[in-house]
């Protein structure tokens, strides 16, 4: 198993972070099903301000490169997306267009 950490911003809005968190009560089953397709065994996201914080955890054969052609190839996952951008802000220091960024893992307990 491999663990991913990533970071988003949203719009700093209460009533859109109140519309994004009622989205991700009842996601798409289109959405869950190109999760799991990708081989993410498991997605959590946490929220402090406008700030979101994602773990996966993937099987061995999961690919960053993989999930994003799958995912540009869908018109129902293209569809989330754009949606999801009323809500979402890049990080600063984010590529253009770039949304999640991967967190670099700076310390371990065990």
């Amino acid at each position: 198993m491999n663990r991913y950490c990533l970071a988003l911003d949203l719009v700093d809005d209460a009533t859109l972070i109140s519309e994004y968190e009622k989205y991700h009560e009842a996601i798409w089953p289109e959405i869950t099903a190109s999760i799991s397709n990708a081989g993410i065994n498991n997605m959590e996201i946490y929220r402090f301000g406008n700030r979101l914080f994602m773990i996966m955890e993937t099987g061995e054969g999961f690919s960053f490169e993989a999930k994003g052609a799958a995912d540009a190839a869908n018109p129902k996952v293209q569809q989330w997306e754009r949606l999801m951008w009323k809500y979402q802000q890049a990080l600063p220091g984010a590529k253009p267009g770039e949304k999640w960024v991967l967190m670099n893992k700076i310390f371990s307990l065990h």
